[in-house]
């Protein structure tokens, strides 16, 4: 066996085992109420209520497909954190933001990024309070957002018990044909082209959905899909200790019309395409009525897709056939944009 020396380059071990990495030298704070490792970090700051932070980076080359605006792309790098708010029921309000900034990039340049930060701060009740700026051989979008929560309310990604439902808050495997569609001459309708590249050029943050879940007190555990479906579930499974039968898979029409059309695997595309910024949540039976209303009461909806088991691995069992749904989704340094 190969000698763990920390000598493998980042593109053999990829986001997640850089972050284990970083993890062994840092000291947790001992009363944190989300361990780390959750969508988002939390710090008790007075009673019961919690201060709640985020932050992701957004660069050029892995996170902007072309025919991107860079508006588009600015508002797309708050929105992402956003999400990670809504799973855990948190309200966001401040977003700080650092820019590194190609020096071929012009004044219009930075102002279109400055309308995209403060279009997608405004849209889900923040404001842009301030940053930095520097030089880069990219574009980087670094934001961090900061927020508040009652800790009574925060959902977790552990928690999930045997027999809870598992369910989303919308469709998936859009924004994966959708950026298929960019790089292929694809012929398709008009909507359902206009349809697959909006859910990439334009994604939205389950807020009102996540705020909802987190008042109703039934969620057991959630995520944030933005890693795609499959990778959700698995990081649910590992922080809960549990395993799933999922016996529907939620796919957008316009993404089953595409993998049609282009002769590809559809569940491929929702199962494994990611950048949907759904909410992934298990919910206790007995509340799920309750749940499924207050989710519709914001216009919202929380689809049924599976169960929660004892077993610690997650089965796709559709039309009388069964398979293991594989660990895979994005990951930084280990995928291809």
């Amino acid at each position: 066996m190969r000698k763990r020396d920390d000598r493998r380059s980042l593109s053999e071990i990829g986001e997640r085992s850089i972050i284990e990495i970083v993890k062994k030298h840092l000291e947790p704070i001992p009363t944190s109420p989300v361990p780390f490792g959750d969508d988002v970090v939390a710090v008790t700051i007075k009673g019961k209520r919690v201060a709640v932070l985020k932050t992701d980076m957004l660069v050029g080359k892995t996170d902007v497909p072309e025919g991107m605006s860079l508006r588009q792309a600015a508002r797309k790098a708050v929105v992402m954190n956003v999400s990670d708010f809504a799973a855990k029921g948190a309200v966001p309000s401040a977003v700080l933001v650092s820019l590194g900034l190609p020096r071929t990039f012009s004044a219009k340049d930075v102002e279109e990024i400055a309308e995209g930060l403060n279009m997608g701060a405004r849209e889900y009740g923040a404001y842009v309070v301030g940053g930095d700026t520097s030089e880069a051989y990219d574009l980087i979008i670094a934001v961090s957002l900061y927020g508040t929560a009652l800790k009574s309310k925060l959902m977790l990604r552990s928690g999930a018990k045997p027999g809870d439902v598992v369910a989303v808050t919308g469709l998936f495997g859009k924004p994966a044909a959708g950026l298929r569609l960019l790089s292929k001459n694809v012929k398709l309708a008009s909507k359902i082209r206009n349809a697959l590249i909006d859910s990439v050029f334009m994604p939205h943050a389950r807020l009102k959905e996540g705020l909802a879940l987190g008042e109703c007190g039934a969620v057991s555990a959630s995520i944030d899909s933005s890693d795609g479906l499959a990778w959700s579930l698995h990081e649910l499974t590992r922080m809960s200790g549990i395993g799933f039968i999922i016996d529907r898979v939620p796919l957008a029409e316009e993404a089953r019309r595409f993998a049609e059309t282009c002769h590809v695997d559809a569940l491929e595309l929702a199962l494994y395409g990611g950048e949907e910024y759904e909410l992934v949540v298990t919910v206790k039976p007995e509340k799920w009525h309750e749940t499924e209303a207050a989710v519709e009461t914001v216009d919202g909806r929380l689809l049924p897709i599976g169960v929660v088991t004892e077993q610690k691995h997650i089965v796709l069992d559709m039309d009388g056939k069964k398979r293991l749904i594989e660990p895979r989704g994005w990951e930084h340094f280990k995928s291809r944009p």
